[in-house]
């Protein structure tokens, strides 16, 4: 299935150049406030469609590490995350910067990363082969329920509204319904506008949807500068600091395997992985009030999750071709666009590219170590790049991808028309990702459908004697309800909550 020859692919000097370039990129976007790694990689994807696939997703794969590693930087400066996945990186590495050891914070910050990383890697190479075996006993039936059962798993996470997450998926779910059905070639949703006929361009949609709706987020705040704390970080602290790990190892162990396992769930990814694994962290440690005053546990858990779960979101896109999260969505629209599908059939037919990828993702992350070692005052230096100056130039950069795409302005009038679409549904309350979830699985989920029911004789009786697709429809019925138990308990709890009717009032 695989021929090892090719990777040494990988090590040669064209994608070892893409690999650096790709990672200081993703550093860079990933270290500046609202510029998420999603960002970063769908802003990249229009330029690999000119290059060769192997090329095209070494640079994603280096730029998706890069940029998740990078929120740390301003996590820890500005007590801002980069990056939802170091959200809990703040909690503890600002209070260490603060007090003059933003170095240190950094160090920690950096070497759990790379940590995270490589144990991610072994993750990725041992489970994909394994997954992807088990995925070619899938058929119809099996693809429909895997499609119902990631929904749930993000309908079910929606931060506030189980129903809001509902209707965003809904929403996704009829955007995929544009253009010919794929079985009848009938014409839907389409207006009697001919050039919507071929369907709505997934790349258009997703760019849009994450640019445009952060930068119309962030318009408020354009004009205001980033004030940083003083940096003391060198080389030499950072082998210092790397040297104390083996005090740290049960926690970078158990931070990792949060992250792989949280990355793995589709559609989760870092940004929940580094939340849980920080709340374990602070459960298992003697001193767990030390935490949030700049305990060094704290980061080391939080970015070793967030890192470690990058490769967890890559095992069902490679195997499964259902995206981890939001930024391997971005990188199946790169698969899509040279032609290839994600799935069970990708380690087969495509194994030389599964083992570029792997290649590609294990130098990365000691790319992103190295890079950050010696070049971090680099990074510190783009925080200072004025908001309304970056903006503008990220705009011109995603008109031009979404036209690049197919030289067709009904993608840019898409890309327009979702970002702003995407604006009013986070504005609301909405979640993005069940929205855009449902156009990626939408289509898929109504052709095996289909087909399955013309397999079991025009009912869906055929579904009684296929115990995967079975399994995982429970579980997905079983993750709604216990979302729901859940919710409701959590009410129940605020309502018993007394409430001090002699404090004064706030407005």
């Amino acid at each position: 299935m695989f021929d090892f020859t090719h990777l040494l692919t990988v090590v040669s000097p064209f994608n070892i150049m893409l690999m650096v370039l790709g990672v200081f990129g993703g550093l860079i976007v990933g270290s500046m406030p609202g510029l998420t790694s999603t960002m970063a990689v769908a802003l990249l994807v229009p330029i690999t469609f000119g290059m060769d696939v192997n090329q095209g997703l070494v640079m994603l794969v280096a730029v998706y590490i890069g940029s998740i590693s990078g929120g740390l930087v301003s996590a820890a400066l500005l007590n801002i995350p980069g990056t939802p996945s170091s959200v809990a990186t703040t909690f503890d590495a600002y209070p260490m910067a603060k007090r003059g050891e933003a170095g240190k914070a950094l160090s920690y910050g950096v070497f759990a990363s790379f940590l995270g990383g490589l144990i991610s890697f072994f993750a990725l190479a041992l489970l994909a082969p394994l997954l992807g075996a088990f995925a070619l006993r899938f058929g119809p039936y099996e693809y429909f329920a895997l499609a119902v059962f990631t929904l749930s798993c993000i309908i079910s996470i929606s931060d506030k509204s189980l129903t809001k997450g509902l209707a965003s998926a809904t929403v996704g779910m009829l955007m995929a319904m544009v253009g010919l059905s794929e079985t009848d070639s009938v014409s839907r949703l389409t207006f009697g506008i001919p050039e919507l006929q071929s369907g709505l361009s997934l790349m258009p949609v997703l760019i849009g949807m994450y640019a445009i709706s952060q930068i119309l987020k962030d318009v408020d705040e354009i004009k205001k500068p980033f004030k940083l704390v003083n940096v003391n970080f060198t080389a030499r602290e950072f082998f210092s600091v790397a040297r104390t790990f083996t005090r740290s190892i049960r926690n970078v162990v158990r931070s990792s395997l949060i992250g792989v396992g949280i990355g793995i769930l589709p559609g989760v990814g870092p940004g929940l992985a580094n939340i849980v694994a920080y709340t374990q962290a602070k459960a298992a440690d003697p001193d767990p009030d030390s935490f949030g005053k700049g305990n060094p546990e704290g980061i080391i858990a939080s970015e070793t999750a967030n890192n470690a779960s990058t490769g967890g979101a890559m095992i069902p896109l490679l195997t499964l071709g259902i995206p981890g999260d939001a930024t391997t969505m971005m990188m199946l629209g790169a698969f899509m666009i040279h032609g290839i599908q994600p799935g069970p059939l990708l380690m087969r037919d495509h194994g030389d590219l599964v083992l570029v990828i792997l290649g590609a993702y294990f130098i990365s992350n000691i790319l992103m170590m190295l890079l950050q070692v010696y070049f971090i005052r680099v990074l510190i230096r783009a925080l200072t790049i004025p908001r309304y100056v970056l903006y503008p130039v990220i705009l011109g950069l995603c008109v031009i991808g979404s036209y690049a795409l197919n030289s067709s302005m009904t993608d840019v009038w898409v890309f327009m028309s979702t970002g702003i679409l995407g604006y009013l549904f986070t504005k609301r309350g909405y979640p993005l990702l069940p929205l855009v979830l449902g156009l990626i699985l939408g289509r898929m989920a109504e052709n095996e459908l289909r087909v399955s029911i013309v397999m079991g004789g025009g009912n869906l009786s055929g579904y009684l004697g296929r115990p995967i697709a079975l399994c995982f429809l429970a579980a997905a019925a079983l993750s709604v309800v216990y979302s729901l138990y859940s919710k409701h308990r959590a009410k129940k709890r605020l309502a018993c909550i007394p409430v001090d009717e002699s404090a004064p009032e706030t407005i």
